[in-house]
């Protein structure tokens, strides 16, 4: 009987050790997700809100390094490298920092971003990147931490920090001509060699036509040379479907020489065997 009723005890005691408590958090998360011309844009971070207090020159410091928020680093991530105020920051995640100053604030963006607000040790090395933010203060106070990219044009955007009656403003500048006349060039110069492998390959993968797999992936090979022999590799097995065993043997042979060169062993076994297949079928 003790026995059972210790047992009834643990795992009473388990369950409300398990138990979690659901409650609202005080500075609660956020998360834009903005596209800027072609480029991806996340910011992650908290709120936390005035409740009556005084923001800026008190609760948080001028001169100082402050988080940017509350609870975790304010984290920002761009899919390109973009430019910060004339300055290029490489595409990547980073923490945002800021030291707020009357007239203007000092932005950071920190390559580490699995702090806890600002890190115990400092580590110059890894700001990326420093930016001056021109600071304007609001008729009307918002009481909410906030985060906003704004002004948003086909190559620049805005990114503003608002709180208590002032709004930071940092200019930032993507590269949306660069990347379009990329793809624009790449549109109206045709399929490079990739796209025809691409199309060859699923073809013969998929047991559709075989001239046409076998077209491409010949244009594909003419476009890339000798060297691709991963491109020989796939002509030769869509010659060898098509029982054209001759031209089969020969393209392997091109693909196993290219492999060797390469000294890529997977495909110079491939070759090899394969050769060996469809001279004894011969």
């Amino acid at each position: 009987m003790k026995k059972l009723l210790s047992l009834a005890v643990i795992f009473c005691l388990s369950i409300s050790m398990n138990a979690q408590i659901e409650a609202p958090q005080p500075s609660p998360s956020a998360k834009i997700e903005q596209k800027v011309g072609l480029t991806d844009v996340t910011v992650e971070y908290s709120r936390p809100g005035m409740r009556g207090r005084t923001i800026f020159g008190d609760l948080v410091p001028y001169g100082k390094v402050w988080r940017t928020g509350a609870n975790a680093n304010t984290k920002i991530t761009f899919s390109d490298d973009v430019m910060i105020n004339g300055k290029e920051l490489k595409k990547g995640s980073y923490a945002i920092y800021t030291i707020p100053n009357k007239d203007s604030w000092e932005v950071m963006f920190y390559s580490s971003t699995d702090n806890w607000g600002v890190p115990q040790q400092w580590d110059e090395s890894k700001v990326a990147l420093k930016a001056k933010a021109e600071t304007m203060e609001m008729p009307m106070k918002m009481e909410t931490f906030t985060i906003v990219i704004d002004e948003l044009k086909n190559d620049s955007a805005v990114l503003n920090f608002i709180w208590e009656n002032t709004i930071a403003m940092l200019k930032m500048e993507f590269p949306t001509d660069e990347k379009t006349m990329a793809s624009i060039e790449k549109v109206m110069n045709g399929p490079t060699a990739n796209d025809y492998f691409a199309a060859g390959s699923y073809y013969h993968e998929a047991g559709k036509d075989l001239e046409k797999a076998h077209q491409w992936v010949s244009k594909a090979a003419e476009m890339a040379g000798d060297q691709a022999f991963w491109i020989l590799r796939r002509k030769s097995l869509i010659e060898a479907d098509m029982g054209k065993k001759e031209q089969a043997i020969a393209t392997a042979k091109k693909s196993l020489a290219s492999a060797e060169k390469a000294k890529n062993d997977d495909y110079v076994k491939m070759n090899k065997e394969s050769i060996a297949e469809w001279e004894g079928s011969k």
